[in-house]
């Protein structure tokens, strides 16, 4: 099903093309003026020069040509050569019930790609803190939303597993711990099944040893001699590994749980750590990678480049591998296991040169296909009030569990003042709201720019907030619920969507026709808070409508059954896009 842009479009190329211009200039964008007009179209403007004409006669010609078109219930020619344009109450009509019977409202998908979505990105045996937030909301979303265009979409954590702040555990663990197995090289035994520590203990023990070896620097040189080790195969330094990450992965997850993210893939560094000598040999072998320094380089700078871009070091004088090197060899192994048209990087913003030197070195050695689309979605920071990086009332980087646990007593506060409610229900539907609140706050953002989470802000039923919208939604389902309720026997609820009655009822269902242009739009510019504002407009549409429009006391039985289908397809349309923003609304508020 076309977009009504489309449509409309197609009709008014048509009026250029019967009034002797060429059919290109009728593209019809949405008006900027909805006080004058609901839509706009300046192919006149365009025109004129290549028909030596005044842009208001041209305009004035093809106005004449479409004043009996039935999609239009008004069209007309203002200076300097504008076609102004209100689209009828039959084809909005025809429109809404196309988009009600159609597959995805109508929105038409392109053939399928493969896509990896890599987000979240965080090292084990470290607790989740409120840096993790924005690479596991976006990115889900961003994931939700590839699928929704009928994609096959693989979401990968990419976990940070195989660097240095293993060698940093192990050393540590084996300054307290000296005689347990694993540092005993004569041991040939099985190692124990348990781990040597909880998961609380972990926690404690890689912020000591990190601190340590700032501090340290024969410490340090230990770190990264275990981390060598390990990485070359060190029997009992691998089986503390397994142990950091039976105990680190199962928390992870948890805490991915509380947010409604996953991920197909639970891979990380370690993963690829046998692909990496074969993919520098053929580096070297194809006369890629060079020596520089002692390093190992691949030289990534084009003519093109208006900044320096530095080479991409491939290992280090030492030969060890580095960030570039494992980012490498984890796009050889998707290419060997899913072999994507589209790979899509959510991270920090601040690792943008990081990319552009692996994305080129891929391309420019083969690891990628030369059509294969490779995107750095870099995004912003999430800043508390002082315009700072979020932290606790203490300075500390705040758990990403206990700004969730905090989000969630306060919704639950505001939702026990509201109205009595059943305790149990009540910490159930804060837990919805909370979601809502962290994920609409933060996704209504443009990715690329920083942010100030104000929980005071974002935790409000009131402006453009995620409970504003849940509660939005909520008041429909319960409008849908009376209604239903009064029906007598098993009457099924209306499906067909009437004329609009009013100015509000039509403003209501243009805002409603936009859903297929901009989940597409979201989609090609990888760009969730599209879907906030669009459903931001329609919640402030459906309110305006509600309060202006006696819904469930209309006599007219027509009427009513108009506005109670038209309600269904405004709470499916929702729903569906705070689906894909990753949460979902309540049946009660």
């Amino acid at each position: 099903m076309k977009t009504i842009l489309e449509q409309i479009s197609e009709t008014v190329s048509r009026g250029f093309e019967k009034a002797g211009y060429d059919a290109s200039y009728g593209k019809v964008g949405l008006s900027n003026r909805p006080d004058l007009c609901e839509f706009q179209c300046n192919g006149a403007m365009a025109g004129a020069k290549a028909y030596h004409k005044a842009p208001i006669m041209i305009a004035n010609e093809v106005a004449e040509v479409l004043k009996d078109e039935s999609a239009f219930s008004e069209i007309g020619a203002v200076a300097p050569g504008f076609l102004n344009i209100k689209v009828s109450d039959d084809f909005l009509a025809e429109y809404l019930n196309g988009m009600r019977t159609g597959e995805r409202f109508g929105l038409e998908v392109a053939a399928p790609k493969k896509i990896i979505v890599d987000y979240g990105g965080p090292n084990v045996a470290k607790p989740l803190h409120v840096g993790h937030l924005r690479a596991a909301i976006i990115g889900e979303s961003v994931k939700r939303i590839c699928r929704y265009m009928g994609n096959e979409v693989i979401g990968d954590v990419h976990l940070g597993d195989w660097g240095l702040q293993m060698g940093l555990i192990i050393t540590e663990l084996k300054k307290r711990c000296p005689d347990l197995p694993y540092f005993d090289e004569s041991f040939t035994g099985e190692y124990p099944k348990e781990a040597p520590f909880t998961l609380s203990e972990l926690e404690e023990i890689y912020p000591a040893a990190s601190a340590k070896s700032k501090e340290d620097d024969a410490f340090k040189e230990e770190a990264l001699e275990a981390t060598k080790q390990l990485q070359k195969g060190n029997r009992g330094y691998h089986a503390l590994w397994e142990h950091i990450m039976n105990v680190s992965v199962p928390d992870l997850k948890r805490n991915y749980a509380d947010l409604s993210v996953d991920f197909d893939w639970w891979k990380g560094e370690s993963s690829v750590d046998k692909i990496i000598p074969g993919m520098v040999d053929d580096m070297k072998k194809n006369g890629f990678a060079h020596e520089s320094e002692g390093a190992l380089v691949v030289d990534v700078a084009e003519q093109s480049d208006t900044k320096e871009i530095p080479p991409c070091m491939i290992l280090k004088s030492d030969g060890a591998a580095l960030y570039t090197t494992t980012d490498l060899a984890t796009l050889v192994d998707r290419k060997n296991n899913f072999d994507p048209d589209h790979l899509i990087y959510v991270v920090d913003k601040r690792q943008e040169m990081h990319f552009i030197q692996v994305f080129r070195c891929a391309k420019k050695t083969g690891i990628a296909r030369k059509d294969t689309q490779l995107d750095f979605l870099g995004f912003g920071t999430m800043n508390g009030k002082d315009g700072k990086p979020f932290k606790t009332r203490e300075g500390g980087v705040m758990r990403l569990e206990t700004l969730i646990a905090d989000i969630r007593e306060t919704m639950l506060k505001k939702i026990t003042e509201n109205h009595e409610t059943d305790p149990q229900e009540a910490e159930k539907t804060a837990r919805i709201v909370a979601l809502a609140a962290i994920k609409y706050g933060d996704l209504s953002n443009q990715a690329t720019k920083d942010y100030i989470f104000d929980t005071d802000k974002f935790t409000s039923f009131e402006g453009n907030t995620g409970p504003y919208i849940l509660y939005t939604i909520v008041r429909i389902k319960s409008i849908l619920a009376k209604y239903k309720d009064a029906l007598s026997g098993a009457s099924a609820l209306p499906e067909v969507i009437g004329l609009p009655q009013n100015d509000a009822e039509k403003a209501l269902m243009l805002e409603i026709t936009k859903f297929s242009q901009v989940i597409a739009l979201s989609y090609e510019e990888i760009a969730p808070h599209r879907i906030c504002a669009y459903i931001y407009d329609v919640c402030n549409a459906f309110n305006r409508f509600y309060h202006e429009t006696r819904i469930l006391t209309e006599e007219d039985t027509a009427r009513k059954e108009g506005w109670i289908a038209l309600l269904i397809l405004t709470r499916d349309i929702l729903e569906t896009s705070i689906d894909l923003l990753g949460f979902a609304a309540p049946e009660k508020m």
